[in-house]
């Protein structure tokens, strides 16, 4: 594969964990007005609605095997995964939630290594995965005084974790039927909003547009719809496509960096040496893991 896409890929994924560094923050304050179902059915309807406008085609010609492949990874990266998020930030604290998220590239690594060819998992993966996650515990333990255990919410956020490893092995599978990232992210979020219809049900769902006439509610949810969900997704997409899985989801280690650059730059917080710490092994861990060798076709 030429440099220029690998570059891409890369660029694609920063720029997709940059945003997503910031969703906890986004869903919490939403979680103020609207229940966790209320915020997921809206973000997702609103993102499906602006990919339809940008690529309107409609896919053809899937076999069934394809179609079920879209409609799993739709039930696992859109449905489950963020009820399982979202449900947590209600139980637990969102850096509780961060950092245990975190440890979705290990899973990755796993899932990969079973079910996807040219995607071996190499010491330096796991090597890196030591190195990120003890800077991620040191950047989440500088703040120990609101990191507490709460069971319920921690063991959601953990299955999220499992939950996106095979969103993220699905959606590399997805990318090997050549469809733009646009067009298969659209498909996901179609499987993800109608696996969601139950769930609107069962956890009452209620529209309350009104409470959009709160400006900032308006602002986040804009965000996590066309930002976070849209965009975002869809950059998510072609960074897998030309990455890999594997490489791909490492990047999720500077979500719990990012969330610590923002409350410097945002709320004037100054970087301890626990935390400065923390972002140096983190950043260290996720260069290991950019070193796994992925095998064919170039990866």
């Amino acid at each position: 594969m030429a440099d220029k896409e690998l570059v891409k890929g890369h660029v694609a994924a920063v720029f997709t964990i940059l945003i997503w560094g910031t969703t906890y923050i986004s869903t919490k304050v939403l979680l103020q007005d609207f229940a966790p179902i209320d915020i997921l059915f809206l973000r997702f309807l609103m993102g499906f609605a602006a990919l339809f406008c940008v690529c309107p085609q409609r896919i053809r010609g899937l076999s069934w095997r394809q179609e079920l492949l879209f409609a799993a990874a739709g039930l696992s990266g859109v449905t489950l995964y963020f009820l399982c998020e979202n449900v947590a930030l209600v139980y637990t604290y969102a850096s509780n939630v961060g950092v245990i998220v975190s440890i979705a590239p290990f899973f990755t690594a796993i899932f990969a290594g079973w079910l996807l060819r040219g995607e071996r998992m190499h010491w330096s993966f796991f090597l890196g995965f030591v190195f990120a996650i003890s800077g991620i515990c040191l950047i989440f333990f500088n703040g120990i005084i609101n990191l507490q255990f709460n069971p319920l919410g921690d063991t959601l956020a953990v299955l999220a974790a499992v939950i996106w490893a095979v969103y993220s092995v699905l959606t590399r599978k997805i990318a090997g039927f050549g469809f733009s990232a646009v067009a298969a992210t659209r498909h996901i979020f179609f499987y993800g909003l109608l696996f969601m219809l139950p769930a609107l049900y069962v956890f009452d769902f209620h529209w309350g547009l009104q409470r959009l006439q709160n400006p900032v509610n308006l602002a986040n949810l804009l965000f996590l719809g066309l930002g976070a969900s849209a965009l975002c997704f869809a950059t998510w997409t072609f960074s897998v496509k030309t990455l890999g899985a594997v490489r791909t989801s490492a990047y999720i280690y500077l979500v719990p960096v990012i969330t610590t650059v923002c409350s410097v730059v945002i709320l004037n917080e100054k970087i301890t040496v626990l935390s400065a710490a923390g972002i140096v092994l983190t950043l260290f861990g996720l260069v290991l893991s950019q070193g796994l060798p992925l095998g064919k076709k170039g990866h």
